[in-house]
């Protein structure tokens, strides 16, 4: 062992939160509808071109768009437009390996150099590690997208392999060592894509496809890698530019190859809020699993991490549970109740806007905690869009 690994290895494993029972979501505070429409002009006011957000309370429909979605033609911003989720995905990727779990054809807390052997340097690094993002693995995107516009129209229409991408990251030492503190990585579900190929023998998309989107009847859900069109009604994404004052560049059209299975699920509103509603509930996987899921670490502030799902704490008290997404020219907020009888799905057709982004997250103050939302709400450090895919502080966290 090298000494930077010795040292690595001799770092704390955090504390895993057991979880806890979570109020039902008859005990949350009425929503605030007007508050909820004020933080989507506000994002357009802040640069995006449109925002909206689709709220289903106990199958009471809300729904709310403002802006457009194609700055060329002027079109209005629809719910029933459907968009890129960038590290949505990730939930959607956790959900089969957990089936898989269930299956008996995974074990959480085996190498993954089991069932792929010879991937990974260190035989320490299990499938917990990575839907946990506790493997250490460097996050590729990193290089990839330090400068965000130049990054993404050199990868724009690349097609990459899954151990090209892990090979980029292995380039690097890693962040920590298995079994450490929480740090992101869209290393860890290319990792899980790989996983789910050779265990299920199908590519990523049919396993999604027969596991989650059939299932459900996810009309608006998509895996179209390498392609890069949004098939039928859509907007189109905008990327903010690295230099103030440029001009936006239509990032709509792009393989997201440098994400798949990390981040190139395309979906829309409803879809979202109803998949969100049923993995809470306990339709997509036993509660055993879902036990394994909701096993907490610290992300920061707020927020804590399971397998694939995250846990924001609101100003109100509440919990949510769910993942943010961005992908070069799109901002994607789904999140749920404890019970998975709320649940928001919320866009920005913008990226690499910290200011969106800030703004955009009131939306879960607003849907959950109604007008006992603190508001003035501070910026935490958590709240930096690591959930992205591409570009300097976007990364598809």
């Amino acid at each position: 062992m090298c000494a930077a690994a010795a040292v690595l290895s001799l770092l704390p494993a955090p504390a895993v939160a057991v979880p806890r029972p979570v109020p039902a979501a008859t005990a949350m505070p009425q929503p605030d509808l007007t508050a909820l429409r004020s933080v989507l002009r506000t994002a357009v006011g802040q640069g995006a071109p449109g925002a909206m957000a689709r709220l289903d309370d106990h199958g009471t429909v809300h729904q709310v768009a403002v802006g457009v979605a194609d700055r060329r033609t002027g079109r209005a911003l629809s719910t029933a437009d459907r968009f890129r989720i960038g590290s949505v995905t990730k939930t959607f990727s956790a959900v089969v390996l957990l089936q898989l779990v269930d299956e008996g054809r995974l074990a959480l807390d085996a190498p993954v150099n089991r069932y792929l052997p010879g991937l990974l340097p260190d035989d320490r690094i299990t499938v917990r590690h990575v839907l946990s993002h506790r493997s250490g693995l460097y996050d590729y995107s990193d290089d990839l997208f330090a400068r965000s516009v130049s990054g993404f129209e050199a990868v724009r229409t690349k097609v990459f392999t899954y151990r090209r991408l892990i090979d980029r990251s292995l380039r690097h030492a890693r962040t920590t060592a298995p079994g450490g503190p929480y740090s992101y990585s869209n290393t860890n579900f290319v990792v899980a894509g790989l996983l789910i190929e050779k265990l299920t023998g199908q590519p990523v998309a049919t396993a999604y496809r027969r596991r989650i989107i059939e299932p459900l009847r996810l009309t608006d859900t998509f895996y179209v890698h390498p392609d890069t069109a949004i098939p039928g009604r859509y907007t189109r994404g905008y990327l903010t530019p690295d230099t103030p004052g440029g001009a936006l560049v239509d990032a709509t059209r792009q393989t997201v190859s440098w994400a798949q299975s990390a981040g190139a699920l395309i979906s829309g509103t409803k879809d979202l809020d109803t998949f969100l509603s049923a993995l809470l509930r306990g339709r997509l996987m036993s509660a055993g699993a879902l036990k394994e899921m909701r096993r907490w670490v610290p992300a920061g502030g707020t927020q804590s991490y399971g397998l694939g799902l995250r846990r924001r704490r609101l100003s109100c008290g509440i919990s949510v549970y769910g993942h943010t997404g961005a992908v070069q020219g799109y901002y994607t907020y789904a999140f749920t109740s404890g019970d998975g009888r709320r649940s928001l799905a919320a866009l920005a057709n913008a990226s690499n806007s910290s200011t969106v982004h800030t703004a955009m997250l009131r939306t879960l103050d607003a849907a959950f905690c109604g007008r006992t939302a603190t508001r003035h709400r501070t910026t935490a450090p958590q709240d930096t869009p690591e959930d992205t895919s591409g570009g300097g502080t976007e990364s598809g966290h």
